[in-house]
C-alpha cells in the first residue's frame, strides 16, 4: 500500500474511534473503537502491511521519550503535594494490582501473561509499549497482543466502576452540603489550575521566543539528556522512566513550558504517532489466538480489580476517604485521562440541581480524579511496566 494511502487508513480508524467515544461520552473508549475496527479489518479486507506501508513505526519509538517528557509537564509536584492522599492511593492501587498478578495470576494463566499484564492494568499507552518491547526481544508474540488487547478493553471495566462510586460519593456530598447550606470549597480546583511551580527558575523565555522549533529543540534535548543519562548509568534505570524524571524536573526549574508539545502545535501529531506502536502487533491476532484469550483476561481484570479495592478500602479508611471515593482514584488507572474529567464532570452534572452544587461536587471530585489519573497513567504506570518486564 502506498505509504500517503496507508497513513490517511490510520488516521481514519482514529479519528473515527474518537468520534465514537466523543459521542457516548467515552463509554467506548477511543482505543476500543480503533483497536477493534484494526484487529477485524486485519481479519477480512486491511493489509497485514498496514502499519510496514506507513513508514511510521521507527518514528513512533524514536519519539516516546519526547511524549514522556510532554508527560513530565503535565504533572506539577504542587497537585502532587496538594492532593497527597490522592497519590497515595492511586500508587498503591497499581502496586497492589501488579502485586496479586504476579503471585496470583501467574501460576494460573502463566508469568508471561501474568506480567506482561501488569503493563496496561498500570496505567495507558507507555506502560503497554514498554511491555510489547521486552516481550517482542524475548520472541513473545503472543503476550504483544495479548497486552494490546487488554489495553483495548480496559476501560470498561474502570469506567463503571468509578461511575458507580462517584455517583454515590457524589449523593453524599450533596445531601450534607445541602444540610449545612454550605459554601463550595474552590481551593483545591484553584491549587490545581495554578501554574506556579516551587523550585528556582531560570529566566522565563520570552513569549515571541516560544516557538514551535524552539520549544520542540528544548523538548528534544531534555529527552536526549534522559536517554544520554540512561545509558551512563548502564540501564540501571529505564529510559523511559528518566524521560519523565527528566521532563518533571526541567518543568520545575522553568526550562520546559507546560504542556510543552500543546504549545509547539505537536502533540497531536506525536499522539498519532505513537497509537501505531501500540496497534502493531494486531495483524499477527486471529481469531483463535483471540478466543484463547478469554480466560486469561477475565482472570487479569478480575483480580486486579479485587487487588485495587482491597488496597483502596484499606488506604481509605487509614487516609480519611470514603471507600466510593477511594475506589473511584484507584481504578484510574484503568482509563486515565479524558476518562477521569468525563466522569467526574458527568456525576457532577447529573447529581447537582444547581450551579453552585455543580461547582461544590466539581472541585471536591476533579482534582482528585484528575491527579489520581495522572500519577498512575502518567507516572506510575512507567515505574512499574519498568520494573516488571524485568521478570518477563
Amino acid at each position: 500500500m502506498e505509504t500517503t494511502l496507508a497513513l490517511l487508513v490510520i488516521a481514519l480508524v482514529l479519528g473515527f474511534g474518537d468520534f465514537i467515544s466523543i459521542k457516548t461520552k467515552a463509554l467506548l473508549s477511543m482505543i476500543f473503537i480503533a483497536g477493534l475496527v484494526f484487529m477485524v479489518g486485519f481479519w477480512l479486507f486491511l493489509p497485514k502491511t498496514l502499519f510496514q506501508d506507513a513508514h511510521i513505526i521507527d518514528f513512533a519509538y524514536a519519539i516516546i521519550p519526547l511524549l514522556l517528557v510532554y508527560m513530565g509537564t503535565l504533572m506539577k509536584l504542587k497537585d502532587l503535594k496538594g492532593e497527597w492522599k490522592t497519590v497515595i492511593i492511586a500508587l498503591s492501587a497499581i502496586m497492589a494490582a501488579a502485586v496479586i498478578l504476579f503471585f496470583i495470576a501467574s501460576p494460573i494463566i502463566g508469568s508471561s501473561f501474568a506480567i506482561g499484564a501488569t503493563g496496561p492494568i498500570s496505567g495507558g499507552v507507555v506502560s503497554t509499549i514498554i511491555m510489547q518491547e521486552a516481550a517482542s526481544a524475548k520472541g513473545l508474540e503472543t503476550i504483544t497482543v495479548f497486552v494490546t488487547v487488554l489495553l483495548v478493553l480496559q476501560s470498561f471495566v474502570g469506567l463503571p466502576i468509578a461511575s458507580y462510586c462517584l455517583s454515590g460519593e457524589a449523593k453524599t456530598l450533596i445531601k450534607k452540603f445541602r444540610e449545612n447550606g454550605g459554601a463550595a470549597n474552590k481551593e483545591n480546583l484553584k491549587a490545581f489550575e495554578s501554574t506556579e511551580r516551587h523550585w528556582y527558575q531560570l529566566p522565563s523565555m520570552p513569549e515571541k521566543f516560544q516557538t514551535p522549533f524552539i520549544l520542540l529543540m528544548k523538548t528534544f534535548l531534555v529527552a536526549w539528556l534522559a536517554i544520554y543519562a540512561a545509558e551512563l548509568m548502564g540501564g540501571v534505570i529505564n529510559k523511559y522512566v528518566l524521560a519523565l524524571v527528566f521532563g518533571i524536573i526541567f518543568y520545575e526549574l522553568g526550562f520546559l513550558e507546560q504542556k510543552v508539545l500543546d504549545r509547539a502545535n505537536s502533540a497531536g501529531i506525536t499522539l498519532f504517532a505513537l497509537m501505531v506502536p501500540v496497534f502493531a502487533s494486531l495483524p499477527k491476532a486471529t481469531p483463535e489466538m483471540i478466543g484463547s484469550f478469554i480466560l486469561p483476561i477475565v482472570i487479569v481484570f478480575a483480580l486486579s480489580v479485587v487487588g485495587i479495592t482491597i488496597i483502596s478500602f484499606i488506604l481509605g479508611k487509614i487516609l480519611g476517604y470514603s471507600w466510593r471515593l477511594s475506589l473511584a482514584v484507584g481504578v484510574t488507572c484503568l482509563f486515565g485521562f479524558p476518562g477521569t474529567f468525563i466522569v467526574a464532570e458527568e456525576i457532577s452534572d447529573a447529581v447537582s440541581q444547581s450551579a453552585e452544587e455543580r461547582e461544590y461536587l466539581s472541585h471536591i471530585i476533579l482534582p482528585k480524579m484528575l491527579v489520581g489519573g495522572f500519577s498512575t497513567v502518567t507516572i506510575g504506570s512507567v515505574f512499574v511496566a519498568s520494573f516488571m518486564v524485568n521478570f518477563l
